[in-house]
């Protein structure tokens, strides 16, 4: 797992070796276990060893790595990153009220916000409900470039997972079903705490993270 900057974390058991990978076939459990994001408190005995980051709960995926965006000023872990060769996921938890549809609450939220920005944001349905296909104007090395990106929401019991899916499972929707199936894997831990509906829930770095430092740009 890698933590970047904000920081790059990295944590060797989650990122696909074959050892790892074993562990987590998809295909020897998918028949036979239902189809998450879970709870945590629900989470089927289908063979995963996952990651414990506090709020989420997360195995290995084979050829995608594990990150952790680390906010440098404070510590704290802000979301979590599976990266691959075609496209990347970030996942975040927030707090949700018992009984409700936060997501259809926080999606003209983010809309509004990244139309704010000089961005666009459209709405299609997808395998999860509705979801948002963005693109945003962002500055790189070589100038600025639109970086298109398609943001899942899906409630759970007194959670919501929001998943950020960039590359070639925000450009082309219709093909990713490899990328999706990573949330069906996903538990949330959302504890017992009362916290502000729309509060992130905890993300912590485990004992076996390592730090790498961003590249040089």
């Amino acid at each position: 797992m890698k933590f970047r900057r904000k920081s790059a974390t990295d944590v060797p058991d989650a990122t696909g070796t074959e050892e790892a990978a074993a562990s987590a076939d998809p295909a020897s459990s998918a028949e036979s276990v239902p189809a998450g994001p879970y709870d945590a408190e629900a989470l089927p005995d289908d063979g995963v060893e996952r990651v414990d980051l506090g709020s989420l709960l997360i195995g290995p995926e084979e050829g995608r790595e594990l990150r952790l965006q680390v906010d440098e000023s404070t510590g704290n872990v802000q979301s979590v990153m599976l990266a691959g060769a075609d496209g990347a996921l970030e996942l975040r938890a927030f707090a949700a009220p018992r009984n409700g549809d936060l997501w259809a609450e926080v999606r003209p939220q983010i809309a509004a916000d990244t139309a704010q920005r000089g961005g666009t944001a459209t709405e299609r349905e997808g395998r999860f409900g509705t979801e948002l296909m963005c693109q945003m104007k962002v500055q790189r090395p070589e100038g600025v470039v639109t970086q298109p990106s398609r943001i899942v929401g899906i409630n759970g019991t007194r959670w919501l997972l929001r998943a950020t899916l960039l590359g070639r499972p925000a450009i082309d929707p219709d093909n990713a079903a490899d990328w999706e199936d990573v949330l069906t894997r996903v538990a949330v831990q959302r504890g017992g705490n009362p916290l502000p509906v729309g509060e992130p829930l905890p993300l912590i770095l485990p004992d076996h993270a390592r730090r790498v430092n961003p590249p040089v740009s």
